[in-house]
């Protein structure tokens, strides 16, 4: 799992050097590895404890549909979120200017139309699987939704690289619901 991540990163680094604009879907690919998601759900469902058969865990080894999406949205919505703000830094491409470069005819706006449909799309795989038999736990797939329910809030970046809505919305898990 590491080694794969580590990797990842190897293959981000490479592209960047060269300038080399991967396949959109070999961006995405590699971006679901990169994440961190893959490594961070393994180690939640080991911290769990829950049902760790021998089975489970080759399962979770093999990148189910339910890490591969969880990840999938995280790379999709910060892409949505920041490849204007990565251009202009230069840190790293984009699955926006992938699909520009790959896809004659493609603008900015129809590619981020097209990201926001396949976050709806991996949300309704993500769905599927969680509501589709599984030899987990109740606890790891709560976990993994719940994993998958913040990435909108933690990419919600605004100019300052701020988290506005993260802001309000603790704000009012401590002001509302207390009477003063």
């Amino acid at each position: 799992m590491w080694a794969g991540l580590c990797n990842a990163f190897l293959v981000e680094a490479r592209s960047f050097a060269s300038g080399h604009i991967p396949k959109a879907e070999e961006y995405l690919n590699n971006g679901i590895v990169s994440s961190g998601v893959p490594v961070v759900l393994v180690h939640l469902f080991f911290l769990l404890g829950d049902g760790a058969t021998k089975e489970s865990a080759n399962l979770v080894n093999d990148n189910p549909g339910i890490i591969t999406s969880a990840a999938a949205l995280l790379w999709l919505w910060d892409d949505l979120g920041s490849a204007e703000d990565e251009e202009q830094d230069g840190h790293d491409g984009s699955y926006v200017k992938c699909y520009v470069e790959k896809h004659e005819g493609s603008s900015i706006e129809s590619t981020g139309q097209h990201i926001t449909e396949m976050i709806s799309e991996t949300w309704k795989r993500l769905n599927k699987e969680r509501l589709s038999p599984n030899p987990f736990s109740a606890t790891f797939p709560r976990a993994y939704l719940n994993l998958a329910r913040m990435i909108p809030t933690m990419s919600s970046n605004d100019e300052n690289h701020r988290l506005p809505d993260l802001k309000e919305h603790i704000k009012s898990r401590i002001f509302d619901g207390a009477s003063i």
